[in-house]
């Protein structure tokens, strides 16, 4: 059977392997996941969870989840459990809760938005630890769902950081983004190699704060910073499998 990557993928995750310490990091809504009109029924793909359990323990490699989600939400959602690094709302959450002081200015947020949300059908106000996401994919009327986007865009202001997303918009209480928390994670294990797989727009945060070194993919299509790009969540697998193979694992 053909080899289903891209040759010089294939080629970066063969010489990504000889590296240690070795970060191999993914988003995962869209990515190990199905999207979900529920995001509560978005669970790994098949072979996902075991293929993430092998990577994980190989010596010197570090698998990270990284997410728009809580840390609590993606573990309790994904039902992953294993020697993983957990990375939530958009690297707010970094292997620990917020501080008090972010959850009150979320609660404001939600007062504020949720009137906005609540009179249009189908939408969706989704409270995270450190942002709230106006979620319009089950909106039936196709032109009512940039309206809301663009209201709730509005009525946040200017001091929240506003994160777009297919079909959503999530507005954060903090500047944290999934680019400066992979940094943080690579510096902290002092990796000398580096993977990023993702596929929304959030993402391209991370894409390029590993750029040039790390090993970025693209899962999809649109404009990317990613050095490398996959079809469909079929091709994250053979990425997947690929590092497995050149890591004996």
């Amino acid at each position: 059977m053909s080899d289903p990557l891209d040759p010089a993928l294939g080629q970066a995750l063969d010489e990504l392997a000889g590296c240690r310490p070795l970060l191999l990091a993914s988003d995962y809504d869209g990515v190990l996941a199905r999207l979900r009109d529920d995001p509560g029924a978005a669970v790994p793909e098949p072979g996902v969870a075991d293929l993430l359990g092998r990577l994980a323990a190989v010596d010197g490699v570090t698998v990270a989840l990284v997410s728009g989600r809580g840390v609590a939400d993606l573990q309790g959602t994904s039902g992953l459990t294993g020697p993983f690094r957990w990375i939530g709302s958009h690297g707010a959450e970094f292997d620990g809760p917020l501080a008090g002081e972010l959850r009150a200015a979320r609660d404001e947020l939600v007062a504020t938005l949720s009137p906005l949300v609540d009179a249009v059908p189908g939408a969706r106000l989704e409270v995270k630890p450190a942002a709230v996401a106006v979620h319009v994919r089950t909106v039936p009327e196709a032109a009512a769902r940039p309206a809301l986007l663009e209201r709730a865009a509005a009525a946040a202001g200017p001091h929240h950081t506003p994160k777009p997303g297919k079909d959503v918009l999530e507005l954060a209480v903090t500047d944290a983004d999934k680019g400066s928390a992979l940094v943080r994670l690579r510096d902290e294990l002092g990796a000398q190699g580096a993977l990023y797989l993702g596929d929304d727009v959030t993402d391209e945060d991370g894409f390029r704060a590993l750029a040039p070194a790390g090993v970025t993919v693209k899962v999809g299509e649109g404009e990317t910073a990613a050095a490398h790009r996959v079809p469909d969540l079929a091709g994250v697998r053979a990425v997947l499998e690929r590092l497995a193979t050149a890591l004996g694992a």
